[in-house]
């Protein structure tokens, strides 16, 4: 069996297909992990989702910020965005049953044979592996409830509390989770998160800040953590125990997959359309 990692796909359905093309996949014998963000941006939402449903076990997926949003949208609680190109996938007669498999995705993934770590942002430095694991539980539990527009999604967007605290209790314990494992990029030295500045580190201007992967937590030392969302680093992270991920195809680049086994990037550049 082979284990491949994909970056952010954000709708760039053609260009995964090239990708797996290279490799050869075969849900019958690989694994596809995802890192989340498989919708908008990019041309064919739509496609992607029905895709990665229809793999069953041989789909391993985590939330992202855009797949968090979508159920906001579905739900009324948010307006989609134009620039999201979501209208067809909106518009599907199978919406429904591609809205319940998302939200039964967890926020966290593990591969514990190999001691890889998936995420769609990262893992806050305060937490240790069983933290991860029951925290980001909790938030599954409600997503996977009946409930989840009213427990989870209508009041998730906030960018507060900005640092962990055991003591946190309802939905700000849930929403510093949400956040930390969907938006995170930069924290301040008290370890408090930053949503502000999106651009490499060499390019940020508040010296301050620091990426949250610099933080060398027992976690860091003893398991590759594979993330996404941060386009902007193009997966230039010095760190053979760091995946990153997200490169941009939905802005041009290019889609990026990690063979696990071989530990070896492949990419496809996105593709020209008529």
């Amino acid at each position: 069996m082979a284990h491949y990692f994909v970056g952010d796909i954000q709708g760039c359905f053609k260009e995964l297909q090239r990708l797996l093309d290279k490799v050869d996949f075969s849900p019958s014998r690989d694994e596809l992990w995802s890192v989340g963000d498989l919708v908008a941006r990019g041309p064919d939402s739509l496609a992607t989702l029905r895709f990665f449903a229809a793999l069953g076990d041989a789909a391993k997926v985590v939330l992202g910020n855009h797949d968090l949003h979508l159920l906001a949208v579905h739900g009324k609680l948010k307006r989609p965005k134009a620039s999201d190109k979501l209208q067809a996938l909106l518009e599907a007669a199978d919406l429904p049953a591609l809205i319940h498999w998302l939200r039964h995705q967890p926020l966290f993934r593990e591969l514990a044979s190999h001691k890889v770590i998936m995420t769609h942002a990262g893992v806050p430095p305060q937490w240790s592996l069983p933290t991860l694991r029951e925290e980001t539980a909790r938030v599954g539990r409600l997503l996977a409830a009946d409930n989840y527009l009213s427990d989870v999604i209508e009041h998730m967007y906030s960018d507060t509390p900005a640092l962990w605290d055991p003591q946190l209790t309802g939905m700000a314990r849930l929403r510093y989770c949400i956040n930390a494992m969907t938006r995170m990029r930069y924290l301040y030295p008290d370890g408090s998160l930053n949503f502000d500045c999106k651009q490499p580190p060499q390019s940020c201007d508040i010296p301050e800040l620091h990426p949250w992967y610099q933080e060398m937590t027992p976690l860091r030392r003893s398991h590759t953590l594979v993330f996404g969302h941060w386009a902007a680093l193009m997966g230039r992270v010095e760190d053979p125990q760091l995946k990153a991920l997200d490169t941009g195809c939905c802005w041009g680049e290019h889609l990026t997959l990690w063979h696990l086994e071989a530990d070896q990037k492949i990419t496809q550049k996105k593709l020209k359309r008529g």
